[in-house]
């Protein structure tokens, strides 16, 4: 069928309140009749029953709130080519650019990984491929499995609800959906003490949206295990704890934010979750969306944490702002409703990248938080594994773990380490609660890591201490 640009052909007219129901579900509705005219492609999911619907945007998107005007800037062939070379070069010799050079290539992450490589660099990043590669056929075999009706059921409700206006998700049935629901119930084979949660549809709706199923499976659990441990789980006490974390986070940042919302008792947990356990994939323009992505796949939760703080003090962070949201419910629908116009791709990621909030200083906070938490309500129900800021942690995490399990030293840079004591068998990390670092004994100091050895154990250790 030829059509104008912008122009509907609907044999079944039930399928645009289909798309208009399912986009209200998900917090995204709008007339697809307003839709803008340019685009780059229609994909195959963008005929549903008789209806064609006009060109998607370069992102695949047929409308709804992210959908990109052609307008945006593109950056220039030159330089797309350019920073592909560069992001090649790194892949020929990846471990050699993290042990080294990582520095770079977490400016290469800030500025944004070329689009036709981004798949690739998120594997890598998040050591998703390496996982692939040691579970050869695990991925066909939890596919093969019965599965828990209770949770396929669940799954099966909220397919389409994930980005109703995105050409791979648009159709019921459509291949997007199969792929997706084939991701989510292998999950919950793969971890069934954790089941499904639905905040994990929409993260592994975004990996689909770049890569393979089984691919984008591998990428999911290390998002689920390492960069956000427990989110998912039960419960949903880690993300409670991080509500509280970045609740006091915001107080050093911004304290007018802190001050508003206190006033008003609005809790983190009543805007911050779907934020943080969806990594903005439901809230921010769609450009946005792939850099915060792209830096978090590299240095972890703390993008998240510092993508939150400056959305509050672009919100709320001044007097004129406050004018506008004067009550509990106005100040509610503003931070629900983020207006994706007024959030300036290369200004939020300025502000993100130069935001003093580090590793540490989580960690720190986190540690306050967990003592609160015991005195207030006892012992946390789930104890998730620690969580790993991002590539180099992942990293320095896959080389320990081979060294204890080979029984061998673990050095770094050249440095030799006696083989592991108890203390380290036992532990992911060592956190000194009481010493200044000042206090402990240096062997040497290297690109943010502390070797240091103990007069009470007898054993080198290599702390990682985030400068």
């Amino acid at each position: 069928v030829n059509l104008r640009p912008g122009e509907l052909l609907a044999h079944d007219s039930s399928v645009l309140g289909y798309l208009e129901s399912a986009s209200l579900m998900s917090g995204t509705l709008e007339s697809l009749s307003g839709l803008g005219e340019d685009g780059s492609s229609v994909g195959s999911d963008s005929e549903i029953n008789g209806l064609v619907i006009r060109r998607t945007d370069k992102y695949g998107f047929l409308g709804g709130t992210q959908y990109s005007e052609a307008s945006e800037k593109e950056i220039r062939v030159d330089v797309a080519r350019q920073r592909e070379m560069k992001w090649l070069d790194m892949f020929s010799s990846w471990d050699k650019w993290i042990l080294r050079r990582f520095q770079k290539v977490k400016l290469r992450c800030r500025k944004g990984i070329p689009s036709s490589l981004r798949a690739k660099a998120w594997q890598l990043l998040s050591n998703s491929s390496e996982l692939l590669e040691s579970n050869q056929g695990k991925f066909e075999e939890l596919e093969r499995e019965q599965g828990d009706p209770k949770w396929l059921d669940i799954i099966e409700k909220d397919l389409h609800r994930q980005f109703p206006f995105h050409e791979m998700f648009a159709a019921r049935g459509g291949h997007g959906q199969q792929d997706l629901y084939r991701i989510l119930k292998a999950y919950t084979i793969y971890r069934p003490d954790e089941g499904y949660c639905q905040a994990q549809a929409p993260v592994a709706a975004v990996l689909l949206m770049h890569m393979p199923a089984e691919q984008a499976f591998w990428c999911l659990v290390q998002i689920c295990e390492k960069y956000l441990p427990g989110y998912y789980s039960a419960g949903l006490e880690a993300i409670q704890l991080d509500g509280e974390i970045f609740f006091s986070l915001l107080r050093r940042v911004c304290p007018m934010a802190y001050r508003h919302l206190k006033k008003f008792k609005i809790d983190p947990i009543l805007y911050m979750t779907e934020w943080f356990m969806c990594i903005f994939s439901r809230t921010l323009p769609w450009s946005c969306v792939l850099r915060v992505w792209d830096m978090f796949f590299c240095e972890g939760v703390k993008v998240v944490f510092r993508v939150g703080l400056v959305l509050l003090k672009q919100m709320l962070g001044s007097v004129d702002k406050l004018r506008e949201v004067q009550g509990m419910y106005e100040t509610m629908e503003r931070l629900r409703n983020i207006p994706t116009d007024t959030v300036k791709e290369d200004l939020l990621i300025q502000e993100v990248i130069s935001l003093p909030v580090t590793e540490s200083l989580i960690e720190r906070e986190c540690n306050i938080q967990v003592r609160k938490w015991r005195e207030s309500r006892g012992e946390l129900t789930h104890q998730p594994s620690r969580r790993l800021h991002g590539t180099r942690a992942i990293f320095e995490y896959k080389r320990r773990a081979a060294s204890i399990s080979s029984g061998g030293s673990f050095s770094f840079l050249g440095a030799p380490v006696p083989p592991p004591g108890p203390l380290r068998a036992s532990s992911n990390l060592i956190h000194f609660t009481t010493a200044n670092k000042q206090d402990i004994p240096l062997l040497g100091r290297h690109a943010g890591f502390i070797y240091c050895r103990l007069s009470f154990i007898d054993v080198c250790l290599c702390v990682y201490v985030p400068l």
